[in-house]
């Protein structure tokens, strides 16, 4: 039943927008009184956060099938796989990409139960990216001084043994997610070849928003 109630709820997300997003439609649609359906989702918010966890982990999981696929003595092309896996993803799952990326849902506040599923992506990124640092792969740019102070403070809570500069790609989190790893490759993936860039990169990949 609980996969039923996300399924419908999913169906309204597409047609409606998550701001939009009713229990007792939902709990209508499927049949069901709507005392019924708070068995399972007690709140609106409670549903979607469910449906924002259970978004961020099948972007995980994208992301980390096509990073596992590919040559692991590669930054470059872990980098390129990921977030081109991002953008698949966003593409085939547009109204799912636009909760956890798109505008802040009216009323809602994201839980701290968001983040390891949201954290996904932006842990994967930072992987590549100690490895490439690590193997003195990388052509330092200077750090923008607008994103000095949320990379500093994520060097203290998330990778200190990289330089603050190299933590650009996931500075800038999510609007519907409690923490900094919502970011992943939205918005940011052009990162890579603006302030970490290998030295033979050749190519530039845009965000997910700009190719869909």
């Amino acid at each position: 039943m609980t996969a039923a109630i996300k399924d419908a709820a999913r169906r309204q997300l597409a047609e409606e927008g998550a701001a939009k997003l009713s229990l007792r439609a939902v709990a209508r649609e499927l049949g069901m009184v709507s005392s019924a359906l708070y068995r399972y989702f007690p709140s609106r918010d409670d549903l979607l956060t469910a449906l924002i966890i259970d978004a961020y982990d099948s972007l995980g999981e994208a992301a980390e099938a096509a990073h596992a696929a590919a040559p692991a003595a590669d930054p470059v092309r872990r980098w390129t796989a990921v977030c081109e896996a991002v953008r698949a993803w966003a593409l085939g799952h547009p109204h799912e990409y636009a909760l956890i990326y798109g505008s802040p849902v009216p009323g809602y506040s994201a839980p701290q139960t968001t983040v390891p599923a949201a954290a996904r992506v932006g842990l994967l990124l930072i992987g590549i990216v100690r490895d490439a640092h690590d193997s003195s792969g990388l052509t330092e740019l200077p750090l923008p001084a607008e994103l000095r102070p949320e990379a500093e403070r994520l060097a203290a809570d998330l990778a200190p043994d990289l330089p603050p500069r190299r933590r650009r790609p996931w500075s800038r989190p999510g609007p519907n997610c409690s923490g900094w790893s919502a970011s992943s490759c939205s918005g940011s993936s052009t990162a890579w070849s603006r302030t970490a860039r290998p030295s033979s990169a050749t190519r530039r990949h845009d965000s997910p928003r700009a190719w869909a």
